[in-house]
């Protein structure tokens, strides 16, 4: 590839059956632009039909994107793609993590590392810079993520950033993930790379990334998104309290630095402090996650909030707990989110204390987010957990256990809150230790072996949102018709934060009605929470722009739960953020002017085609009865309401097909099936996927 800003030039290929390294020119897929772009050209044109996630067959992709390495705020993330295993088609997915894996791939020269076939041993990929080679991993094969990292990179130089799997990959375990850093996770492919049996990749690089405009442009651009426009987690906005600089505050929001409250477990405790808009140097005080992850008895022990590479927000929370020594584990402990949450999702009877009063929440998260993360198990947005809930409740596990299994488990320790449970019950999943094992299939693939009733699926105490075993995450709970129409177009939970960082970004409904009025044409593009009105066209707007901008920053690769920036902390700019940023980032760095509007249009291309990959690897088009689905609560909650009554996250059948029709409009997809149109997929420029799937009699 030509020299061009922000791109490498150059994808890594590596096939683990021939042990064949060789290098391809980036601009085979620059019309993708990076990431996930560039993992669904690959899958298109690579994985025939039919083949399965562990099948030497597939492939898994790590790509990064032209923004990242390069500075640009919250851009290192890495974006995975290859077939998932817990989806019940075994469709094509995305994982994504944090840390510093996508920033020094971009250092060694890579834009993407593409993995195909399978070894015959244990090995590991060793990348510093241009020297590449496959290495013996026999010596960390059976081993934890932690102590996979620690022995790697004594051999290859602690300054090296290694993805690993722990032993659920290892045993393919559907549920399993991929991990850098010890603690930045992406769920879903751990597996994957399991059965290939490639314990890791570790990187060295050395280079730098090219900016085609400027330094001073790139400062400049930074310091305006500093100063004026970037928030706290999630691009929320105002804080949780009320502090004298701020004319609103929201009770959810995360941006949760006020006086008094510290990183308790630092040498020197810190106070977060107050932290208003424009001081660029405490930016990193404003998302003390760990108290609104972990709870209040959690400020003592969090020594510092830390994060991935060029991000100023610092989400991840690290602390010390000496107490996890009793378990024989290691007292630091670092996460954020999920990875704190669904264990004790797992302790369906809840956590007493261990130590201390109301330290029981605590506890149990750290414990669980330990053993968790070092075996290499995936919650799948806390639906493990539900799981296992549902199979207690209903005493499913009595049934299929066989009665010597049943006996073994700890359920004194459940029963009496003890977290000690979680370790017995993350390695039975890791290790596929009997039939209790299968819980790491995955919700789908255990509701069909273990035969839960309807009541699982048409309940929502269980959290399945999806007939296909999709969690609720951001759906009809969160934005009505919007949500819900986002969580019905990937191939899992969708792991869109687009439209939840403007609906949660804790500014007043009428303040967002007015910005959404100027971004997608109406104010009736939202509803006030649960107050949700009719379909309309400016709601299939808002849905495709969401989706869009989520497929642009895993292509790029942006942190999609900071951006886009659709509002800002600054009162003098009357709470306006600038969507059109990530245009602005791309062009200082490739020096190529880009609109956001042309921007928009490539992440539109890439969209479309994950949605003709999906209706490829199904071998339908009706995707409207076969993948758009919701289970019936969604329509049947709350009995005693009626749809777009307040109080209500209630949902109407005719309205909802309507929204479907509506977003499928916008997309110029066929309005009947929701299947890419030829005419469509011509006008994005994929003439060989209308090709293909003319072929294959796949066009509506």
């Amino acid at each position: 590839m030509a020299k061009v800003g922000g791109w490498a030039g150059k994808i890594l290929r590596v096939n683990l059956t021939s042990g064949k390294i060789s290098t391809e020119d980036t601009l085979i897929y620059k019309d993708f632009i990076g990431g996930m772009g560039i993992g669904y050209k690959v899958m298109f044109n690579e994985v025939s039909i039919g083949t399965k996630p562990f099948d030497e067959k597939n492939k898994i992709i790590f790509g990064a994107g032209p923004l990242t390495g390069t500075g640009a705020p919250c851009s290192s993330r890495t974006n995975i793609t290859s077939l998932l295993p817990s989806n019940p088609y075994h469709a094509v997915s995305d994982s994504h993590m944090g840390g510093n894996f996508a920033a020094m791939m971009k250092y060694a020269g890579w834009d993407a590392i593409i993995v195909e076939g399978a070894s015959s041993k244990p090995v590991w990929l060793r990348i510093e810079d241009d020297e590449v080679s496959l290495e013996d991993a026999s010596f960390v094969w059976g081993k934890g993520i932690f102590k996979t990292t620690a022995e790697i990179a004594s051999v290859i130089g602690k300054e090296a950033s290694i993805a690993a799997i722990g032993q659920a990959g290892e045993n393919m375990v559907n549920l399993s993930v991929i991990m850098n850093g010890t603690s930045h996770s992406a769920g879903g492919h751990g597996g994957v790379m399991g059965s290939k049996k490639l314990k890791a990749i570790a990187i060295k690089g050395t280079g730098a990334v090219h900016i085609a405009a400027h330094k001073y442009d790139l400062l400049t651009l930074n310091e305006y998104m500093m100063k004026e426009i970037i928030g706290a987690n999630n691009q929320h906005v105002v804080p949780r309290t009320p502090q004298p600089w701020a004319e609103y505050h929201n009770s959810g929001s995360r941006w949760l630095s006020r006086k008094g409250l510290f990183w308790g477990g630092a040498e020197t405790p810190i106070e977060t402090g107050e932290n208003p808009p424009g001081d660029m140097k405490k930016i990193g005080f404003r998302t003390m996650k760990a108290v609104m992850d972990l709870g209040p008895v959690a400020e003592k022990y969090t020594v510092r909030m830390g994060g991935c590479q060029s991000c100023p927000i610092r989400c991840h929370s690290q602390l010390k707990v000496p107490q996890l020594e009793k378990y024989g584990l290691s007292p630091y402990v670092a996460n954020t989110c999920m990875g704190y949450s669904s264990p004790n999702g797992v302790m369906i009877k809840g956590v007493t204390d261990q130590f201390e009063k109301d330290d029981n929440t605590m506890i149990g998260k750290v414990v669980g987010a330990q053993v968790a993360d070092d075996y290499g198990v995936w919650c799948n947005y806390g639906m493990i957990g539900k799981d296992f809930k549902y199979a207690y409740d209903h005493e499913i596990l009595k049934k299929v256990l066989p009665e010597e299994e049943y006996k073994s488990i700890p359920w004194d320790k459940l029963e009496a809150g003890d977290p000690a449970f979680l370790i017995d019950f993350y390695r039975r999943i890791a290790f596929k230790e009997g039939e209790f094992s299968h819980l790491g299939d995955g919700t789908y693939w255990i509701a069909q072996r273990w035969h839960f009733e309807d009541d699982f699926w048409n309940g929502n105490a269980y959290g399945v949102w999806s007939p296909l075993g999709f969690p609720k995450h951001h759906s009809n709970e969160a934005g009505g018709q919007v949500g819900a129409i986002i969580s019905c177009m990937f191939n899992r939970d969708a792991q869109c934060h687009s439209h939840m960082n403007f609906i949660g970004s804790g500014l007043p409904i009428a303040i967002q009605k007015e910005i959404a009025a100027e971004v997608w044409g109406s104010p009736d593009a939202i509803d006030a929470p649960a107050n949700y009105t009719p379909m309309n066209k400016y709601k299939a707007k808002f849905a495709k722009w969401s989706i869009i901008r989520n497929c642009l920053h895993d292509s790029l690769t942006l942190c999609n739960w900071m951006w886009p920036m659709t509002v800002s902390p600054v009162q003098s700019r009357n709470y306006r953020g600038d969507t059109a940023l990530e245009a602005k980032y791309l062009s200082i760095v490739t020096g190529q002017e880009i609109s956001e509007e042309e921007l928009d249009l490539a992440g539109e291309r890439i969209f479309t085609l994950h949605r003709a990959l999906t209706v490829k690897q199904m071998g339908t088009v009706d995707m409207r009865n076969k993948h758009d689905l919701m289970c019936d609560w969604i329509f049947d909650v709350d009995p005693d309401k009626k749809p777009f009554t307040p109080g209500t996250i209630k949902m109407d059948r005719d309205d909802m097909q309507l929204a479907l029709t509506m977003f499928y409009k916008e997309m110029g997809w066929d309005e009947k099936t929701g299947a890419p149109t030829k005419e469509t997929l011509i006008r994005l420029d994929l003439h060989d996927v209308a090709n293909q799937l003319e072929r294959l009699k796949l066009l509506p």
